[in-house]
Order: structure tokens, then C-alpha cells, then sequence
């Protein structure tokens, strides 16, 4: 069993090898603008996840798909020649949804501001319906002075 420090060392150099072989090897015409974004592998060091993202449309990042899944093998065998792991690790591809969730958390802000920035314009000129503070404070200071007098005389 391999320390997660060194897994993690494997899964930067695996993202970096995998990122050249796709630029300067794989010659697939189904492989869209593919960027290598995370690679992660397991503390056996016996399993790589590959994450990825692609530019273009449902298509496009289904071609790629596709196109990844059948160069896996070529692309192990280039992990397999640049690292110094006894074994190779099993490589799974797997589309990145970082970007589409960071696009869609924008979107709710950018939300969240325009209805804040409404809710204040609509209270602006606004008035309370009751008193301005309707907490309830103590009686005046001399009061609760004599309270506490009368607490000492209880215990003597």
C-alpha cells in the first residue's frame, strides 16, 4: 500500500503525460478540444480517474467520449512507459462538472443580487408598522437596584 502522498505525486505526473498524448499522439477526428483538468489515483496506486472537460456541444462531448474510450489502451501503454510504478494503473475517463456547476452557483448569485438589490429599493421609503424597536427592556434603574437590596436581606 502505497502513502497518499505519493499517489497524488503519480496523479499529477499521469495527468501531465496523458495531456501530451492526447495533444501529440492521439490523432482521433472524433477527439474534440479536450482539456485534462484532475487526475486522481487510488492509495494502491492501481486506479487512475481522469478528469476532463470539452468544449462544444452534447455531441461533440459524446464523440469524445468515445473517442477517449477507444485510445485508453494506447494512452495506458504511454502512462505505462513514463512512470516508475511497478504496476500500471487502469485508466477511467470521467467529464469534469466543475465549469457547469461554477456557470450555474454564478447564475444563482447573480440572481440572489437583483432580487436583494429590489427588495431594497421596494423598502426604501418604507415605515415600521409598529414601534421601531418592539423588544421589551427592563424597568428603569432605580427598580431593579431595589430588587437587588431586598435579594441580600433575603439571604442574612
Amino acid at each position: 500500500m502505497a502513502d497518499a502522498a505519493r499517489a497524488a505525486r503519480l496523479a499529477d505526473r499521469i495527468k501531465v503525460i496523458i495531456a501530451k498524448a492526447l495533444e501529440r499522439r492521439i490523432k482521433d477526428p472524433r477527439l474534440g478540444f479536450v482539456t485534462v483538468t484532475d487526475a486522481r489515483v487510488t492509495n494502491d496506486l492501481q486506479h487512475a480517474t481522469i478528469y476532463y472537460t470539452v468544449m462544444g456541444d452534447e455531441e461533440e462531448k459524446a464523440q469524445t467520449a468515445k473517442a477517449l474510450e477507444s485510445a485508453k489502451g494506447i494512452l495506458r501503454s504511454e502512462v505505462g512507459k513514463n512512470i516508475t510504478a511497478r504496476l500500471t494503473p487502469t485508466l477511467t475517463f470521467v467529464v469534469d462538472e466543475v465549469p457547469e456547476n461554477a456557470f450555474a452557483l454564478e447564475d444563482l448569485l447573480r440572481k440572489t443580487r437583483e432580487r436583494d438589490a429590489e427588495l431594497a429599493a421596494a423598502s426604501e421609503g418604507a415605515s415600521y408598522a409598529g414601534e421601531e424597536d418592539p423588544y421589551k427592556k427592563p424597568h428603569e434603574e432605580e427598580e431593579e437596584g431595589e430588587e437587588f437590596e431586598d435579594s441580600n436581606e433575603d439571604e442574612a
